[in-house]
């Protein structure tokens, strides 16, 4: 059996079978899965052997949590992976264009950041996703705390791109919004496994900061 790495929020999962779905789960789940498309990893708190997942439909409202179990894992991509990737659909979505542009903003901070959202979705499976008026969703990976000072300074640099960017931190608790933390507001909303919750310093514990 292949062996995968940690699997990480926003991840994308491939291997899930339509068996393995609850029996009132819509049609549209059944019909996703069975075009091949991958699940991308959510927060939650599961038991050791399975994965909380979420299935996207070609509607914007068409979206399914359910659980997913490690062995049934195929294939595995992270956000990180898809900064490089080469996009070979019919059409320039500002997105792309704005990931392009991005890039090198992105790259001088020193840490690691990739592509989630409907970008990344589209990017790694070459199901469409994207429309014209699509963000760009990214993920930076701050296992150290990163400044609100810095972190304006981050907003700031990504304003002139082509399209709006959403980017998230993902803390060693949990995952913030960039523009958020960037903010004046003396709490944040944190997502974690455990739920979202509104804390003062994403990167101490929840035990910490309780």
């Amino acid at each position: 059996m292949k062996r995968f790495g940690a699997v990480q929020p926003h991840d994308l999962l491939w291997g899930l079978p339509a068996r393995a779905l609850p029996a009132d789960a819509p049609l549209w789940v059944a019909d996703a899965l069975g075009l091949g498309q991958p699940v991308v990893v959510r927060r939650a708190l599961v038991a050791a052997e399975q994965i909380a997942v979420g299935v996207r439909g070609q509607q914007r409202e068409q979206r399914y949590a359910t659980l997913m179990n490690r062995v049934d894992i195929q294939h595995q991509i992270s956000p990180e992976q898809l900064i490089a990737a080469e996009f070979e659909g019919d059409h320039d979505w500002p997105a792309l264009k704005a990931l392009k542009q991005i890039k090198p903003v992105m790259d001088d901070l020193g840490l690691v950041w990739g592509v989630s959202g409907s970008a990344g979705f589209e990017l790694a499976s070459g199901f469409s996703a994207l429309h014209a008026g699509s963000d760009l969703d990214l993920i930076l990976r701050t296992p150290q705390l990163f400044s609100r000072n810095h972190s304006a300074q981050l907003v700031a640099q990504l304003e002139y791109a082509v399209c709006r960017i959403d980017v998230q931190l993902q803390t060693p608790s949990g995952g913030v919004a960039l523009r958020e933390w960037a903010g004046t507001a003396h709490q944040v909303l944190l997502k974690t496994d455990h739920g979202a919750r509104l804390i003062d310093n994403p990167w101490l514990s929840i035990e910490q900061a309780a």
